[in-house]
């Protein structure tokens, strides 16, 4: 490990997510990337993929989506497979230079602190991505001008606030003035979630974009 590591540990708003924080680049291949457990649904299901809710959202350089969940392994994720395999933990997201981890209502943080930490460490000293073989980036979308507009909106007014909180934000889809979003991390179950979503989310991109009717969490 580098003498130059370091990490200290967040709170958010969710009670349920703590977010580390390092001194060093943790999602190197997309900005932001969520795995889950198969005991919960931290991680939602990609519509109309028929997967199980195991496995992985990603987003792209370019702001796009993940094609769908897949099983977490070393092969996907050094990092976060070793953190999920901790008994309690349901959800892991990485961001450009934190982890959020998420654990099952009845678990204890000061039972998990110390096995996550040990993870985190253990990654940082191998040298190796977050990222492993089998993990795909999603491809990139051509996007209408409206679904453009709303991805750099994101991208540029909203994903660096909820990155803040250990969260993260994903466009799903946009048709007929509803704007579909995946909120995950600390987002996922937040009990703030509703009026971020309501007065932040909607609010912004009704005031840019005269066509958003809606926001909606899927």
């Amino acid at each position: 490990m580098s003498l130059d590591f370091r990490m200290h540990a967040e709170r958010t708003p969710n009670p349920n997510s703590i977010k580390w924080v390092l001194g060093q680049v943790v999602a190197d291949r997309v900005v932001t990337a969520s795995f889950s457990s198969s005991r919960s649904d931290v991680c939602p299901e990609a519509p109309g993929s028929g997967l199980p809710k195991a496995g992985r959202e990603a987003t792209g350089e370019d702001g796009s989506g993940g094609a769908g969940p897949v099983a977490v392994t070393r092969e996907v994720s050094p990092l976060a497979a070793p953190i999920l395999g901790i008994d309690g933990v349901l959800g892991v997201c990485l961001g450009p230079n934190f982890i959020t981890v998420t654990k099952a209502e009845e678990a204890e943080w000061n039972d998990l602190a110390k096995p996550i930490v040990l993870a985190i460490e253990q990654w940082a000293a191998s040298g190796e991505s977050a990222f492993g073989p089998g993990f795909e980036p999603p491809a990139a979308e051509r996007d209408d001008e409206i679904t453009a507009k709303i991805r750099s909106i994101l991208d540029r007014d909203v994903r660096p606030y909820v990155e803040q909180d250990g969260g993260e934000i994903h466009f799903a889809s946009y048709r007929e003035g509803v704007v579909e979003v995946v909120l995950q991390g600390a987002c996922a179950g937040c009990p703030s979630s509703a009026v971020t979503l309501k007065m932040g989310v909607e609010a912004r991109l009704k005031d840019e974009i005269p066509e958003v009717k809606t926001v909606v969490a899927i």
